[in-house]
């Protein structure tokens, strides 16, 4: 949440902040703003709105200088309008500040600052951050990077921060905890970022500043420091990130390319890792995990959104698999109840930006409770590839539409690989059953292609149900959760009321919606399950309830009594989830564009949430 840019170098810092604010558009786009010190002067300009709403406003604005701090906001403190958007000032207006995070104990600390004689413009915590650093540098007499480090000994929050001042413009003075910042090094100049993507046009070298860090750049280099002020050895790292990846690609809208992308993205997932010729599946990240997971009593999968959904495949794969009891948990649920977490426990982590709040604050205690701690995420060096003990990479590629969608097939393509290999390990898999399997999976990429040449027929159909104003999403066994993701994609970005349910329990409430104006999405597949889903059709249609079904290729039977049917094509049935959301994801993709919606912002929400 929130998208962060900053700059120093020989290099016009306005337009390359801009450019880069644009490509952070998915964490925020309340409102934005840059501030930029040129003449000794400290110049702020903010809207709010979207990036192109601040273009505008600096479109008659010349020679701003070599350094400079950008935000796009998600807004928590307070609500989106100019004066809450950042770059916030302080007092004196010598300091500039940007922040991704929430101040827990802002109130406490403006109260100091107001009885101090500080004045306030706006509603946010951020502006109290950056007068309570001035505040310590006016009373300690001391520079800067000391202010900021003696003020955040005294935060309560989350962080992301960079900081300017006009007294020293050459000077850019960053710190986090909790809230991702990485640093470009380039050939004399430094950027910062809250991802690497405005960072790869001009240099693949970048540092990850890890939790109560603080990061000084200036003319002498980079200097990284703790809040103890001890210095620190950088870890220089090579982002494998191509600039075309970032980028539309001719699509007209990134959620568009990224369902499109999902054949290659899975593809990239099982490279390397699924052999069916040699029977083997090796995830390198866990290597020395998967006896242990054979071994394991019990495990947990803590995530959030469609990650959780994703989870949900994957207690379904491991119990049905290896035998081994699962549980799912939201992470925001998990942190505060006082689980029962026993030595022993694997605690596993889903994240596409492995830096969500509430999953890293689950597994920072799972593990003080004794607990294995894995990660299944997509960033490379992420808080939650750097926090656990091992994992596996997605290799998903990035995704910018903020309604995720490669991103879950890639984690369930994970999920799939770890339960298969997992059950092999125990031997509750047979060497037929688990042959047939890597031969199964290695197929996915091109059984998503062919379902995708569907797209213009599901566009069709998409037409018919523009003006719903609620929909039902029904399935069973490992479908439901797929279910459950259909139904988010609809209403993160057509903003249609849409709810998931196993098929079974929708005799237990929900069938008292059905009429005639009520679409009911089923995943008709022929599966274990398949009859017990063609008497919930039947009665669905018996109510004269609208149907659109997902059926296995060849299907006629469903395709009588259904109103539209979309086929996928056949696989082993634990592989089917893989094939069964991408009609979901392109139906909710055109029903929302035909709805007018702004698919890859919609509205209040952001694509990685790192605040509670």
């Amino acid at each position: 949440m929130c998208g962060i840019v900053a700059y120093v170098g020989s290099r016009e810092a306005a337009p390359l902040i801009v450019k880069g604010l644009k490509r952070l558009e998915y964490r925020g786009y309340d409102s934005s703003g840059i501030a930029v010190i040129t003449d000794q002067a400290l110049k702020v300009f903010k809207k709010k709105g979207k990036v192109k709403d601040l273009e505008v406003v600096l479109a008659n604005q010349n020679n701003l200088g070599n350094i400079g701090i950008g935000h796009t906001r998600w807004a928590t403190h307070g609500e989106p309008n100019d004066v809450n958007a950042h770059p916030h000032m302080s007092n004196s207006g010598r300091l500039a500040i940007i922040h991704n995070g929430i101040i827990e104990n802002y109130a406490s600390l403006k109260q100091m600052l107001l009885n101090k004689g500080y004045e306030f413009k706006s509603q946010t915590d951020t502006e109290v951050l950056v007068n309570f650093i001035e505040e310590i540098q006016k009373t300690k007499n001391c520079e800067l990077p000391d202010a900021v480090r003696l003020a955040l000994k005294d935060v309560v929050g989350a962080y992301a921060i960079v900081v300017l001042d006009k007294e020293n413009p050459g000077q850019l003075v960053a710190a986090r905890k909790g809230s991702p910042l990485v640093i470009g090094v380039g050939h004399e100049e430094y950027f910062f970022a809250s991802d690497a993507t405005p960072i790869i046009e001009y240099t693949k070298e970048v540092v990850y500043l890890d939790d109560l860090e603080i990061a000084i750049v200036n003319q002498d280099g980079l200097t990284i420091k703790n809040l103890q002020n001890e210095e620190q050895d950088p870890e220089i790292q090579t982002v494998e990130l191509e600039l075309e990846a970032i980028e539309k690609g001719g699509f007209d809208h990134f959620m568009l390319k990224e369902i499109f992308e999902q054949p290659k993205s899975i593809a990239d997932c099982l490279r390397g890792r699924v052999n069916p010729d040699e029977a083997i599946i090796q995830l390198g990240g866990l290597r020395s995990h998967i006896g242990k997971l054979a071994k394991a009593k019990r495990i947990v999968f803590v995530a959030c959104g469609t990650s959780w959904h994703a989870g949900l495949v994957g207690e379904y794969l491991f119990e049905e698999l290896a035998r081994i009891n699962v549980e799912v948990e939201y992470a925001s649920e998990f942190r505060y109840r006082n689980p029962i977490i026993k030595e022993g426990d694997f605690v596993i982590a889903i994240s596409q930006s492995g830096e969500t709040a509430d999953t890293l604050a689950a597994l920072e205690m799972a593990k003080s409770k004794g607990a294995v701690i894995l990660g299944v995420c997509n960033v490379v060096g992420s808080s939650i590839s750097r926090i656990t003990e091992a994992g596996v990479y997605t290799h998903a590629g990035p995704e910018i539409g903020v309604a995720s969608t490669k991103a879950f097939t890639a984690q369930v393509t994970v999920l799939t690989m770890m339960a298969i290999a997992t059950a092999h390990a125990k031997g509750t898999l047979s060497d037929e059953t688990y042959r047939q399997l890597l031969i199964e999976m290695a197929a996915i990429p091109e059984k998503v292609e062919k379902i995708l040449e569907k797209s213009e027929e599901i566009k069709d159909i998409s037409k018919l149900f523009t003006f719903a104003s609620n929909f039902i999403f029904l399935g069973r066994g490992l479908n439901f959760p797929v279910a459950l993701e259909g139904a988010l994609k609809l209403k993160e970005i057509s903003y249609i009321h849409a709810e998931g349910y196993p098929a079974a329990e929708m005799k237990h409430g929900p069938i008292a919606l059905i009429d005639e104006d009520m679409p009911v999405v089923f995943i008709a597949i022929k599966d274990s399950s398949y009859e017990k889903v063609v008497s919930n059709i039947q009665e669905v249609k018996a109510r004269k309830g609208r149907v659109i079904a997902i059926v296995s290729e060849g299907d006629r039977d469903v395709k009588s009594m259904v109103d539209f049917a979309i086929e996928v094509p056949k696989t082993h049935e634990v592989l089917q989830p893989l094939l069964t959301v991408i009609p979901l994801q392109l139906l909710s993709y055109y029903i929302a564009v035909l709805r007018g919606r702004n698919v890859d912002q919609p509205r209040n929400l952001a694509k990685s949430v790192t605040v509670e």
